[in-house]
C-alpha cells in the first residue's frame, strides 16, 4: 500500500481531505456533554394516600407495588420511601443498556395488576410513572419584585404559565415545584358544626353532590320535529368556581325556612394546595422549581433550551414578576469541556515543538502536523456514526492520542531522513526504501494499541460506558493514524522533503549542532552500555524480578475509589431538625445557614428549600444549594468548593445547635447520586422489626464514629417523630350508635384533610379540600373534642370512645429490595479513599448481631462493580496484546520479550500516583491500560528491528545492539512528544481538573518509567527470551521477498549459485 500512495501523492491528498471534511462536518452535529449517559435507567412510581402515616402507606400501598416489580427484565434493585405526608415513592433501577421506555411500560403493566387492591383514596388520585435521574440540572426561581404576591400566588402563576412550556423543552424529564398552586380550602369550625347538629361527613357529602359538572346537552337537538328551527347548548351552574359559591352551599334547610350554609360553619378561601414547601433565594421568599434531566438527554442542550424558554416566557410576565436561575450545572459542564479542549491545543503545541527539536527541519515537522488533525477528524466522524458525544472521556482520549498519532508519522519521517542521510538517496527513493522496513513495526504497534483498548469496549455497567467511550475514541484515532502513516505520510515524504547530504548532523550550527553532537555521543554511550549489559542477562533479570515484586507490593497497597472529587462550583447543605419540629423552626435554621454562606466571599447565590431534602421530605427537613463564583475568581485552594464545604461543615454543624447541617460536595457524575462519599443500606434481613433495626443502626453508627477511616457518617433520612396514636373502642362506639366509618371520616377529614373534588379556576381544574380550621387541631384535646353523629342523630364526642396515646413512629420508612432499611451516608476521612471507607463499613458490619445485611446504592454500587472488573480488565488487555503479537510474529517467544517491559511501565504509573497520594480509580485504570499499550509500543520498535536483523543472519547480540542503536532516537523522540503532550493534563487546573490529573499523572508516570526501562531492558529481554526458547525468528511476507531479492542480487554480483534454502527463513 505505501508504494501505491508514493506513486500517487494527489490520490493520498484526496483521501486525507475526504477524512478531514467528514470530521469537520461531524463535529457541529455531535452533542456536547460532560459524560456519556452512564446512569442506569430508573423508573419512579409515585402514589399518594392523603392523611396516612408512613407505616400505613408502606403496608397498604408500597409493599403491594414492590411485589409486582420482582422479575422485571434487567432490574438491578429498587428502593421505596413511604412518608408521613402520605406519599409513596418507589424507584426501580435497571441495568445500563435497558431501554428506559420499555422498562417503564414493563413497570406500568406489572403495577396495573395490583391497582384494584390499593386504597380508594390512592386510586382516586392515580399513580404516576416517570423516568427519572438523581440530582438537579438547574433551579429556577420566580419572585415578586414589589412583594405583592406571596409564594402561593407565585406558585400558581408558575403552574399555569411556566410549567407546561418548560416541561416541553426537549430533555426535561421532571419539573419539580417547591411550592403549591392554589386550591379551594374549606376550613371547618367543629364547634359550629355541633351547634347546628352537623358533622364533617355532611360537609363532604354536600360539596361532593353539589360541585359537579352537569352536561346539559343540546336543546332542540336531533331527533326533533320537522318544524324545529332552533338549537342551543344547555349549560348549568353545576360546578362552583368562587369562594362565595362554595360558602353558599346549603348544608341543611330547617323547617322554619332558614338555611344552614357552609359559610355558617366554615371559613372558605382560595389557599394553597398544600403547605409542605417554601423556597428562599438569598434570604428572600420565592417560588422555585427544579429541572431534572431525562435519562437520555443532553445537559447543555436542555439547559440552553430552558434558558431560551424562560427568556421567551418572561416577555409576558407581569411587571412585578421576575425570574432568576441561581443554580445551573450546565456552565460547569461547558467550562470543563472547554478546559479539556484548551489542554488538547496545548498538548499539540508541545508535541510539535518536540518534533521540531529532533527533526530540526520545518518540512519534517509539517508532515506529522498535517497528519494529526486528519486522524483526529476521522475519529470524530466515526464517533458521530456510533452515536458518541463530545465529552470529557472522548476528549481525554484525543489528548492522549496526540502523542500516539504523531508516533507513526515520526517513525516514517525519521526513517526516511536516516536513509537519505546515510545512503544519499532522493526523497522518493528513500521513502520507497524506508517503508518496507517500518511497515511491520507500524502494523504491529497499531494492532497492539488497538487490541489493548479492545477489552474496555466490552465491559458492562456504568463503568463499561466510561471505558467504552475512551477505548473506541482511542482505537479509532490510532487506526486512522496507522492508515495515514502508510498512505498520506509516505506521499508527503516523497514530495515535500528535500535530499539530505551525508553526515548532515555534523554540519548543523548553533543550538541544533550542539544538540546533535550531544545526542550522538549519548547514542554511542548507550550502544556501548547495551553491549555490556547484554552479557549480564541473569543479573538484569534479577533486577527485573525485584522491580515486578515492587510493583505488586505498591499496587496491593494502593487505595481504591471510583472517580475523583471535582470542584463543580457549588455545595449542598442537607438540614435536619429534631423530630416534631415545625416549619417555622426550619425557617429559623435556614436563615442562619443563609447568613453564614452569604458572608463568604466565594459565594454567589444560595437557594434554600424548606420541607425538602435528598434524605426525605418533611417539615423538619430543608436543603440549600450554594453556588460559588466563577473559577477565575477563585484561584487559591482556600477558595475551592472543597475548602468552602469543609469550613461550612465545621461552622454550621458545630455552630447551629437546633439542627444537623451537613455540607457536602456533589458527586463527580450527577446522575449517579446526590453527594460524594459512600451510600450504604443497612437491611433488616430477618424481619426483626423497626426497633431492632434502630438498635443495630445505633450500634453501627457508634462503631463508625470511632473509626479513623470514616468521616461525616450520618443517617440519610428523617428520624422517628412524635406520633399521637388514636385507639377507637369499637364496642363503645357501637353502644353509642356511632358508625365506625363516621368516626374514621371525621378524623381523616378534620385532622388529615379530605380531597373532595375539583373546581374550575381561571381555566384550570384545582382541588377542593376540607379540613378543620387550625385552632381546632393543635392539641390532643382539640381532636378528642371533635363530635361524630350517631344513628339517632345525636352528636357524640370522640373522647367517649377514643383514647389518645403519645409515642414515636417513623416519619419515613425506607425499603431496599423489599427489606426495611436505613440509609447511611458518609465520607472517607482525610488521607483515605472511598474504597477504603467502603471496606471499613463492610468490616464494621461483621460486628453486628446476625440477621442484618447490607447493600450498596448509587455511586457506591457502581464503584463496587468497577473494583471487581479492574483485575479482569488488566488481565484481558495483557492477554489480547500477547495473542496479537504472537499472531503477528508467528512466534510465542518474541511477544514475551515485548510483554516483559509492560510491568515496568505500570510501576511508574503506580509509583507516581501513589507518591502523590492519589487512588486507583476508573481514570487511573484507563491510564494503566494506555500505559500497557505504550510500553509495548516502545518495545516493539526495538524487537521488530532486532528480529529482522537476527533473521537476516546477524548474531543475536549484534541484532539486539544494532536495533537498540537505530531505535534509540525515535523512541526518545516519540516518548518525549507523548510525555509533553500529557503534561497539560497532569497539571490541569479549573473545572474538571481532578479528572484530568487522574488520567494524566498515571500515564505520565507510566511513560517516564517505560521509556528508560524499554531502552535498557528490551534488548536484554530479546536476547534472554530467544536464547531460553532456542528459537530464531523468520522473515515473512514482503520482508522475506525483499530479503530474497537482496540476496539474489548479491549472489548475481558475486557469481555465487543460489542455495536450496533461503537464508531468510531461519530455523
Amino acid at each position: 500500500m505505501p508504494q501505491f500512495f508514493i506513486d500517487r501523492p494527489i490520490f493520498a491528498w484526496v483521501v486525507a481531505l475526504f477524512i478531514l471534511l467528514a470530521g469537520l462536518l461531524a463535529i457541529p452535529n455531535m452533542p456536547v456533554s460532560q459524560y456519556p449517559n452512564v446512569a442506569p435507567p430508573a423508573i419512579e412510581i409515585t402514589a399518594t394516600y392523603p392523611g396516612a402515616s408512613a407505616k400505613e402507606v408502606a403496608d397498604s400501598v408500597t409493599s403491594l407495588i414492590e411485589d409486582q416489580l420482582n422479575g422485571a427484565k434487567g432490574l438491578l434493585y429498587y428502593e421505596s420511601v413511604s412518608d408521613s405526608n402520605g406519599q409513596s415513592t418507589i424507584t426501580a433501577t435497571f441495568a445500563p443498556g435497558r431501554d428506559p421506555d420499555l422498562a417503564q411500560v414493563d413497570v406500568q403493566n406489572r403495577v396495573a395488576n395490583v391497582t384494584a387492591q390499593l386504597p380508594a383514596a390512592v386510586a382516586q388520585q392515580g399513580l404516576q410513572f416517570q423516568q427519572t435521574s438523581t440530582g438537579f440540572l438547574m433551579i429556577v426561581t420566580v419572585s415578586s419584585t414589589d412583594g405583592t404576591m406571596d409564594q402561593t400566588a407565585l406558585a400558581d402563576y408558575v403552574t399555569r404559565n411556566v410549567k407546561n412550556p418548560v416541561s416541553r423543552v426537549p430533555g426535561v424529564g421532571q419539573f419539580q415545584l417547591f411550592a403549591a398552586p392554589r386550591a379551594m380550602r374549606i376550613w371547618v369550625d367543629p364547634q359550629k358544626l355541633v351547634g347546628y347538629n352537623l358533622s364533617m361527613s355532611d360537609v363532604n357529602r354536600v360539596i361532593a353532590q353539589q360541585n359537579v359538572l352537569i352536561s346539559g346537552g343540546n336543546m332542540g337537538g336531533p331527533p326533533n320535529p320537522a318544524d324545529q328551527r332552533t338549537t342551543a347548548t344547555v349549560i348549568a351552574n353545576g360546578q362552583l368556581s368562587t369562594v362565595e359559591g362554595f360558602g353558599n352551599l346549603v348544608l341543611r334547610a330547617n323547617t322554619d325556612g332558614s338555611l344552614v350554609r357552609i359559610r355558617d360553619v366554615a371559613r372558605v378561601e382560595i389557599g394553597a394546595d398544600n403547605y409542605f414547601f417554601g423556597a428562599r433565594l438569598n434570604g428572600k421568599p420565592t417560588a422555585a422549581f427544579a429541572i431534572i434531566l431525562s435519562p437520555d438527554a443532553n445537559a447543555l442542550a436542555t439547559a440552553k433550551g430552558v434558558r431560551e424558554q424562560m427568556a421567551q416566557l418572561s416577555k409576558y410576565f407581569p411587571a412585578n414578576i421576575k425570574y432568576d436561575i441561581p443554580y445551573d450545572t450546565a456552565p460547569y459542564v461547558q467550562t470543563s469541556i472547554s478546559d479539556v479542549v484548551k489542554t488538547l491545543l496545548e498538548a499539540m503545541v508541545l508535541v510539535f515543538l518536540v518534533m521540531f527539536l529532533f527533526l530540526q527541519n520545518v518540512r519534517y515537522t509539517i508532515i506529522p502536523a498535517l497528519v494529526v488533525p486528519v486522524a483526529m477528524m476521522g475519529a470524530f466522524a466515526v464517533m458521530l456514526a456510533l452515536g458518541f458525544s463530545i465529552n470529557v472521556l472522548t476528549m481525554f482520549a484525543m489528548v492522549l492520542a496526540i502523542g500516539i498519532l504523531v508516533d507513526d508519522a515520526i517513525v516514517v519521517v525519521e526513517n526516511v531522513e536516516r536513509i537519505m542521510a546515510s545512503e544519499g538517496l532522493s526523497p522518493k527513493e528513500a521513502t520507497a526504501r524506508a517503508m518496507p522496513q517500518i511497515t511491520g513495526a507500524i502494523t504491529g504497534i497499531t494492532l497492539v494499541l488497538v487490541s489493548v483498548f479492545l477489552p474496555l469496549a466490552f465491559m458492562g455497567g456504568s463503568v463499561g460506558v466510561i471505558y467504552r467511550q475512551f477505548a473506541v475514541a482511542m482505537a479509532v484515532s490510532i487506526f486512522f493514524s496507522a492508515f495515514l502513516a502508510l498512505s498520506f505520510t509516505p506521499a508527503l515524504c516523497a514530495t515535500i522533503l528535500k535530499p539530505v547530504p551525508h553526515d548532515r548532523h555534523e554540519e548543523k550550527r548553533g543550538f541544533f549542532g550542539w544538540f546533535n553532537r550531544r545526542f550522538d555521543r549519548g547514542t554511542h554511550a548507550y550502544q556501548n552500555w547495551v553491549s555490556r549489559i547484554l552479557h549480564k542477562g541473569g543479573r538484569m533479570m534479577v533486577i527485573y524480578l525485584v522491580l515486578v515484586l515492587l510493583l505488586g507490593w505498591l499496587y496491593w497497597r494502593m487505595p481504591s475509589s471510583f472517580l475523583p472529587e471535582e470542584d463543580q462550583g457549588y455545595v449542598i447543605s442537607n438540614i435536619e431538625l429534631p423530630s416534631g419540629s415545625s416549619a417555622n423552626r426550619a425557617v429559623d435554621v435556614l436563615e442562619q445557614v443563609e447568613k453564614y454562606f452569604m458572608a463568604q466571599p466565594q459565594v454567589q447565590n444560595i437557594i434554600a428549600v424548606q420541607g425538602f431534602s435528598f434524605n426525605g421530605n418533611g417539615l423538619n427537613a430543608a436543603i440549600a444549594f450554594t453556588t460559588l463564583k466563577d473559577f477565575d475568581e477563585r484561584k487559591s485552594r482556600a477558595d475551592s468548593a472543597q475548602a468552602v464545604s469543609f469550613r461550612a461543615l465545621n461552622n454550621l454543624l458545630m455552630g447551629i445547635h437546633d439542627a444537623m447541617v451537613f455540607t457536602v460536595m456533589p458527586p463527580a457524575i450527577s446522575s449517579l447520586g446526590n453527594a460524594t462519599g459512600f451510600d450504604f443500606r443497612l437491611q433488616d434481613r430477618s424481619g426483626a422489626g423497626s426497633a431492632a433495626l434502630g438498635e443495630a443502626t445505633g450500634q453501627l453508627m457508634g462503631l463508625a464514629m470511632k473509626s479513623p477511616v470514616l468521616s461525616q457518617v450520618r443517617i440519610s433520612g428523617l428520624g422517628p417523630s412524635a406520633q399521637l396514636s388514636l385507639t377507637i373502642d369499637r364496642q363503645k362506639a357501637a353502644a353509642l350508635g356511632v358508625d365506625f366509618d363516621e368516626a374514621a371520616t371525621l378524623v381523616s377529614t378534620a385532622v388529615g384533610s379530605a380531597l373532595i373534588n375539583k373546581f374550575p379556576n381561571f381555566g384550570r381544574m384545582q382541588n377542593v379540600w376540607v379540613q378543620a380550621d387550625a385552632p381546632y387541631r393543635m392539641q390532643v384535646e382539640d381532636i378528642l373534642n371533635l363530635n361524630a353523629r350517631n344513628g339517632s342523630g345525636g352528636m357524640v364526642p370522640l373522647s367517649s370512645f377514643v383514647t389518645a396515646k403519645w409515642g414515636q413512629g417513623p416519619v419515613q420508612i425506607v425499603r431496599y429490595n423489599s427489606y426495611e432499611s436505613i440509609r447511611i451516608s458518609g465520607d472517607a476521612a482525610p488521607g483515605h479513599t472511598s474504597g477504603e471507607a467502603m471496606l471499613e463499613m463492610e468490616h464494621l458490619m461483621t460486628q453486628l448481631p446476625p440477621g442484618f445485611g447490607y447493600e450498596w446504592n448509587g455511586l457506591s454500587y457502581q464503584e463496587q462493580q468497577a473494583g471487581s472488573q479492574a483485575p479482569i480488565l488488566m488481565g484481558l488487555s495483557l492477554l489480547v496484546v500477547f495473542l496479537v503479537l504472537a499472531a503477528l510474529y508467528e512466534s510465542w517467544a518474541i511477544p514475551l520479550s515485548v510483554m516483559l517491559v509492560v510491568p515496568l511501565g505500570m510501576l511508574g504509573a503506580v509509583g507516581l500516583v501513589g507518591l502523590l497520594g492519589m487512588s486507583n480509580d476508573v481514570y487511573f485504570q484507563v491510564g494503566m491500560v494506555t500505559v500497557i499499550g505504550l510500553a509495548a509500543k516502545n518495545a516493539i520498535l526495538i524487537v521488530e528491528f532486532a528480529k529482522d536483523q537476527y533473521a537476516r543472519g546477524a548474531g543475536i547480540y549484534e541484532a539486539a545492539i544494532e536495533a537498540a542503536r537505530l531505535r534509540f532516537r525515535p523512541i526518545l523522540m516519540t516518548s518525549l512528544a507523548f510525555i509533553l503532550g500529557v503534561i497539560p493534563l497532569a497539571i490541569a487546573t479549573g473545572a474538571g481538573a481532578a479528572s484530568q490529573r487522574a488520567v494524566g499523572l498515571g500515564v505520565l508516570g507510566g511513560m517516564l518509567a517505560a521509556t528508560p526501562f524499554a531502552v535498557i531492558f528490551v534488548p536484554t529481554f530479546f536476547v534472554v527470551v530467544l536464547g531460553l526458547f532456542k528459537t530464531k525468528p523468520r522473515l515473512l511476507g514482503a520482508e522475506k521477498r525483499a530479503f530474497d531479492e537482496e540476496q539474489a542480487a548479491k549472489r548475481a554480483r558475486e557469481g555465487t549459485p543460489p542455495t536450496p534454502a533461503t537464508e531468510g527463513e531461519g530455523e
